[in-house]
């Protein structure tokens, strides 16, 4: 993996980060105390957090697999990818065609530490510190530029992130920016935290951007996330709660609470 530069003193250990928020709820190490204090304050709240989180993952593999077994694509931008874990983008298409190729963008630099640390040896996956509203800047990046033909179908992953972004960034256009620089028969895979309880939706929103120091966006309701994706043709079962999309099996683990969900869907760009 080809990653950009990173200096070590980039990372603020003292602020959570979503990622390593994330990462503690997968059961990773990758995080920091400030992190975990985060994680579990929320987790007193909102019980069903932790769940929600391993539950959105399993989804993200299901697509990964699905799009590339089914549909045929064999390349991949993961926005907001957060920090490596089991079953990765690049490991779930490559197990598919090993020449899949992946650009992960997270604009944590300790992603992109842990980037280089863990996936140096993969050439056809690369990391790129940067905004995910920067659609020009990533899909320009020479990293990107090297991987990723656009020509042809690409998955643009949204999965779990769009709620870091508030109202004013408008993630509706960029996923229309995202989708015009896509061939015909791209895909946007789109999903975030909705609840259709104000007070839900009102302490996980203020909360966030509390802890991040004003860096998120907020908790939404379904027909907001439904409207992102007006115009494109969404794929079956539709936009639902991701543990509901296409399961595996009988058995897979579905969503018991509804205080809050991830929801969302795939859609094809024609």
């Amino acid at each position: 993996m080809q990653t950009t530069s990173w200096r070590p003193d980039a990372i603020d250990t003292t602020v959570p980060s979503v990622a390593r928020m994330y990462d503690y709820y997968l059961g990773g190490s990758d995080n920091y105390e400030a992190d975990r204090i985060a994680s579990e304050e929320l987790l007193k709240q909102v019980p069903s957090t932790r769940v929600l989180a391993v539950n959105n993952r399993h989804f993200l593999r299901r697509v990964v697999k699905i799009l590339a077994r089914d549909y045929g694509i064999r390349q991949f931008v993961d926005h907001g990818s957060g920090l490596p874990t089991q079953d990765n983008v690049h490991q779930i298409a490559q197990a598919v065609d090993p020449a899949s190729r992946v650009v992960y963008v997270d604009n944590d630099p300790i992603v992109l530490a842990h980037g280089r640390a863990l996936l140096d040896e993969n050439e056809y996956t690369a990391v790129v510190q940067a905004d995910m509203r920067d659609t020009e800047g990533i899909l320009g990046h020479e990293e990107t530029r090297r991987l990723i033909d656009f020509d042809r179908p690409v998955a643009a992953l949204f999965v779990s992130v769009l709620h870091c972004l508030p109202d004013r960034s408008d993630p509706a256009a960029l996923l229309r920016r995202v989708a015009r620089r896509l061939a015909p028969g791209s895909f946007l895979v789109v999903c975030q935290l909705v609840s259709d309880r104000a007070e839900i939706r009102g302490f996980v929103t203020d909360f966030m951007a509390d802890i991040t120091g004003g860096t998120w966006g907020r908790v939404r309701e379904a027909h907001e996330v439904r409207a992102f994706l007006d115009g494109y043709e969404i794929l079956e079962p539709g936009l639902v709660e991701v543990s509901t999309w296409r399961p595996d099996n009988e058995l897979a683990p579905v969503q018991q609470t509804d205080e809050w969900i991830e929801w969302g869907g795939v859609a094809r760009i024609s």
